[in-house]
């Protein structure tokens, strides 16, 4: 399907929308404004068929489309992304699903490293999201880095898990509880990052450290971190 034109993707996406599906967007948090309503397994699908094409993913994009987006971040290339397109993309993040499905194609560039830390001190909600989004995702894509490439990451989770915010604080939380799962050492250092965290006085802190510490000491997770290591 590759050289497929636009008209014929957003075509086939409008062919896939559902009532049912953009009915549930909004019960999930999803800004559905400009959404079709169509059920991610089925993006997947349709990407499979499409295959990698940057020049179709960049025209994707700027429909606006909250699907066609999606299913932009799925067919780009990773190694044709410039820094430009890198923050237009995240510039236009509206929503956790978007930022959260891009974030496992932006992972694979090699300004991931700098813009978290740029975008952990983001003002907009869904930019910081994705600095701790992207910790999550280096944490499933880089297996061969070594445990203190994930420390200054822990520094910034503590730093800012003040913010309130629903889908900031979320993510902080997922970051801290994703690290501590990769090994036992990375547990043991977010269980002390936690603890940390739930000295600071603001509620979301509170939430963040003790949801961690729940999960970290849990008798799942630490088998689930054994088993790894065997």
């Amino acid at each position: 399907m590759n050289g497929t034109q636009l008209d014929d993707v957003i075509t086939e996406l409008k062919s896939h929308a559902t009532p049912e599906h953009f009915a549930k967007l909004a019960h999930f948090g999803i800004d559905n404004s400009k959404a079709l309503g169509i059920k991610i397994p089925l993006l997947r699908q349709l990407a499979k068929k499409i295959g990698i094409n940057h020049d179709l993913a960049l025209e994707l994009w700027t429909t606006e489309i909250h699907e066609a987006r999606i299913l932009a971040s799925m067919i780009e290339n990773p190694k044709a992304i410039t820094e430009k397109q890198f923050d237009s993309w995240v510039n236009d993040f509206d929503s956790w699903d978007l930022c959260d499905q891009c974030c496992s194609l932006l992972v694979k560039t090699p300004f991931v490293l700098q813009k978290i830390d740029f975008y952990s001190f983001a003002d907009e909600e869904f930019k910081k999201r994705t600095a701790f989004v992207l910790m999550c995702a280096l944490v499933i894509y880089d297996k061969k880095v070594k445990d203190d490439f994930f420390y200054p990451f822990l520094a910034i989770i503590e730093r800012e898990a003040w913010d309130e915010r629903n889908f900031v604080r979320k993510a902080v939380n997922w970051a801290l509880r994703q690290i501590g799962k990769r090994n036992e050492t990375l547990r043991l250092k977010a269980i002390e990052t936690a603890e940390h965290i739930l000295n600071q006085e603001s509620k979301s802190a509170r939430w963040i450290a003790n949801d961690a510490l729940r999960e970290l000491k849990s008798d799942k997770v630490i088998a689930y971190v054994n088993s790894k290591q065997k």
